[in-house]
């Protein structure tokens, strides 16, 4: 005949000199008494003023850096369009010859304002029968005055 483990334990507590009932487990609900306002879904004051203060703290840091990166954008962006001038500019005097006896300066006309170029003409220091042009490109960026070059060489026509 099989006998039922909960019989057996209580066999070898009464053998022990334990008593033989078992252990009664409450329920949480009733070993601890109910809270008396229940407590809604929500931050607590101590959370919100913590999280003000991280955004009072990261807030400007961030704006800074968005400020930052749009200014080298632009910058970016009129170095790009000055070294973009400058080689329709170096490509125009040469395709037509105009650096032997063209104007040395000038502008972009209104399709480009703020932009100046100028340009000057050498031997090239290898050979004194080609000419180096020069064509610099000016513009003012954040207070300052930017100037990109560009350089080919040339041969005089005789």
């Amino acid at each position: 005949m099989r006998r039922d483990s909960k019989t057996e334990d209580r066999r070898r507590r009464v053998e022990d000199g334990r008593p033989a009932t078992e252990s009664v487990r409450y329920p949480p609900s009733v070993l601890c008494p109910p809270r008396s306002v229940p407590r809604l879904g929500g931050f607590t004051f101590v959370e919100l003023l913590v999280t003000m203060v991280l955004i009072a703290i990261v807030m400007p840091v961030v704006m800074q850096t968005i400020g930052l990166c749009t200014r080298l954008a632009g910058q970016s962006r009129r170095q790009v369009e000055a070294a973009c001038l400058a080689k329709t500019k170096l490509t125009e005097l040469t395709a037509a010859q105009d650096w032997e006896s063209g104007s040395n300066r000038g502008d972009f006309g209104t399709d480009w304002p703020g932009y100046e170029w100028s340009m000057t003409v050498a031997n090239w220091a290898e050979d004194t029968s080609v000419r180096q042009l020069d064509l610099a490109v000016t513009w003012r960026s954040v207070g300052r005055q930017r100037k990109i070059t560009l350089s080919t060489l040339v041969y005089p026509q005789e």
